[in-house]
């Protein structure tokens, strides 16, 4: 009884594994075509960074475009959004997520921007403030203690 029941836990397990595969290549498949369209729109644009914040969509000041063919679970995730000075225009743009700490807030920077959304960030004048490194957690520390102990490098 109790084997019939291990096979069957074990045959879930592994039709879950397989779908997941699947749908990670399809999903993975996807963003490299909206990255490829990414770099094929991109153009580079000075501007002064009036604002950044962390919001929803229906709270940024987006076109309501954007907020149509936004999917329903993605409208509720709150996003990372610049406010600049585009010539004239003050515009509301999305930010990569990876970039969002480097933007400096009340400066003129040249920003490589897609559309709506901005995919690099460089200074005009000057470097851009990079974020503080992060401090060490205790765990952190006392491994690379040992390792300097053993003689081995140290994870970075």
């Amino acid at each position: 009884m109790a084997v019939k029941i291990l096979i069957a836990i074990l045959v879930i397990f592994v039709v879950l594994l397989v779908v997941l595969y699947f749908v990670g290549k399809k999903l993975q498949k996807k963003q490299a075509e909206q990255q490829a369209q990414i770099e094929a729109a991109k153009q580079t644009v000075t501007m002064l960074i009036i604002d950044k914040k962390k919001l929803k969509l229906k709270d940024a000041g987006l076109p309501a475009a954007v907020l149509e063919q936004t999917p329903k679970y993605m409208r509720r995730a709150k996003f990372p959004i610049v406010k600049a000075k585009v010539g004239p225009q003050i515009l509301s743009l999305i930010c990569d997520a990876a970039i969002f700490d480097s933007i400096p807030v009340k400066k003129e920077v040249k920003a490589t921007v897609s559309g709506i959304y901005i995919t690099d960030v460089k200074g005009i004048r000057g470097k851009l403030n990079t974020a503080p490194a992060k401090k060490k957690g205790k765990f952190r520390s006392w491994v690379e203690k040992m390792q300097e102990k053993a003689g081995a490098k140290p994870l970075k």
